[in-house]
């Protein structure tokens, strides 16, 4: 069997089941008994998401899409303003001010590995609401904190709540969209992810230049406010188990219900929560395509935390147009995207035609394609930066990263919602957890090693790293079926 081999055909899932896909058929039990006696009205039940009106629809993912945008936009708006922000809370340690970049990511890793079981068990709508409140507060804190420390650690909490929508969208999405035009939408919700922390820098730089770095702040606070209110006001809940337990609690049956509910509450709510972990414990796919994203995904965040020193002091940029540096990331990511979002789907419908039946690992095809674009980013980036070779050369390398790590990151996680998509939040949280403590991580080592290794050495290390990693995808796309149907992971 080649490579590109697949396994012997069977039946397609329809689009009904398609919510309950990839589950382990013994989880759910109370979820699967509520199914059964208050479920729905029939195929084309209206209170069913998956029937919801396309105006219904664009409404709810558009919000979904607003705030996956903001948490990735924050995390690095402040970065070309850390000169300034030193300066101004009197912190020297190059270090201690990565930090304020870092440690937002860092809490990506610890937010939604509670917020993204809890709202499977208590829907989405709540889930975003708390999240939108608390990251507007630690927002505010941010603008008005008198020192590094406390800026540090409302940078921090702001980062745990939100990765909520990062996470959660991909449940949202699951449950709206159908496995056939899933692809598309995830790439539309990914645009706003990766293009975020692009966009931030070029609007953090001349923010900070123009009015003071506490400014950048009070610029997420007023989009994050309108965000919520928004949110508040019209995102409907789409979670299909939430929108039956209150059908089921309109019933005669409430008492019943209320008391079966009440009695196992605080093992479901462990169970909840626990859930991501067994996910990233006991299942190697999930391990895998989270060790190998937690790389590509530190890339670009020492990228981040690094272009506010290296473009200074090779090239002499300035605050303002220090956020120009971004673009090249930006621009091949854009491209890459555009490219996903019509070829996830049609090699997913090719590929199921083919062979007869449609599986999750079809989607992870991009990722082979993707494995020289990173390599080639870091070396070019690298030496280029090194011999101070004109300041567009890097940045134009940098694309090359930009698209290499779209095509290693969208694939994986269409792959996760496809796979789970009962428990796609859980699935979404264990990898988030892997890969932000090396996205918060990385970057605080990335100064250290460049001042050891200089730009040339210290990139060209990382690139051979991911050369050492390419492997990765071969393994994912030949055996990643295998691994996730042996190894099946009971959710409840």
């Amino acid at each position: 069997m080649s490579t590109l081999d697949e396994p012997k055909p069977c039946r397609q899932p329809s689009a009904v089941e398609s919510q309950n896909e990839g589950s382990d058929p013994e989880a759910g039990s109370e979820e699967n008994q509520l199914q059964g006696q208050y479920g729905w009205d029939g195929d084309n039940d209206p209170d069913n998401p998956q029937n919801w009106s396309y105006l219904k629809k664009a409404i709810n993912i558009g919000i979904v899409f607003v705030l996956a945008f903001i948490t990735p936009l924050s995390s690095s708006t402040v970065g070309p303003a850390l000169p300034l922000l030193a300066e101004d809370l009197g912190e020297t340690r190059e270090h201690v001010v990565a930090l304020v970049v870092s440690i937002f990511v860092l809490g990506f890793a610890f937010g939604p590995l509670v917020l993204a079981p809890l709202s499977e068990l208590y829907g989405r709508r709540p889930i975003y609401n708390i999240s939108n409140i608390v990251s507007l507060a630690c927002s505010i804190g941010c603008a008005l904190a008198p020192n590094m420390a406390s800026l540090v650690v409302f940078r921090f909490v702001a980062g745990c709540f939100g990765a909520a929508p990062m996470t959660v969208a991909g449940g949202s999405i699951a449950d709206l969209v159908p496995l056939a035009h899933r692809g598309i939408v995830m790439a539309g919700l990914f645009a706003g992810i990766f293009l975020g922390p692009v966009i931030g820098p070029v609007i953090g730089g001349f923010v900070a230049e123009m009015v003071g770095w506490r400014w950048i702040f009070w610029l997420i606070v007023i989009v994050s406010t309108i965000a919520t209110i928004l949110t508040l006001c019209f995102l409907n809940e789409s979670h299909a188990d939430t929108i039956l337990r209150k059908k089921a609690e309109l019933s005669k049956e409430q008492s019943q219900l209320d008391g079966k509910s009440s009695a196992k509450v605080q093992a479901v709510l462990l169970q909840s929560i626990l859930r991501p972990m067994r996910m990233l414990i006991r299942s190697p796919i999930i391990t895998g395509l989270s060790l190998y994203l937690a790389l590509i995904y530190g890339y670009l965040y020492l990228l981040f935390a690094t272009f506010s020193t290296v473009f200074p002091k090779q090239y002499g940029f300035g605050p303002g147009i220090l956020g120009l540096a971004y673009l090249g990331l930006g621009a091949g990511m854009a491209i890459a995207l555009a490219i996903l979002s019509w070829f996830s789907d049609w090699s997913q419908e090719r590929l199921t035609r083919k062979y007869g039946r449609s599986k999750p690992e079809y989607r992870l095809l991009p990722l082979i394609f993707g494995i020289p674009f990173i390599p080639i980013g870091l070396f070019g980036y690298g030496w280029t930066t090194q011999y101070q070779v004109h300041w567009i050369v890097p940045i134009i390398f940098t694309s090359f990263a930009g698209i290499g790590l779209i095509f290693s990151f969208v694939p994986t996680q269409i792959y996760m919602v496809d796979a789970f998509t009962k428990y796609a939040a859980s699935a979404l949280a264990a990898a988030s957890a892997v890969r932000s403590i090396f996205g918060g991580c990385l970057p605080i080592a990335g100064l250290p090693m460049y001042s050891a290794l200089g730009y040339g050495w210290g990139n060209s290390l990382l690139g051979f790293a991911a050369l050492a990693a390419s492997v990765a995808p071969f393994v994912f796309w030949r055996y990643g079926e295998r691994l996730r149907t042996k190894y099946q992971v009971s959710f409840d």
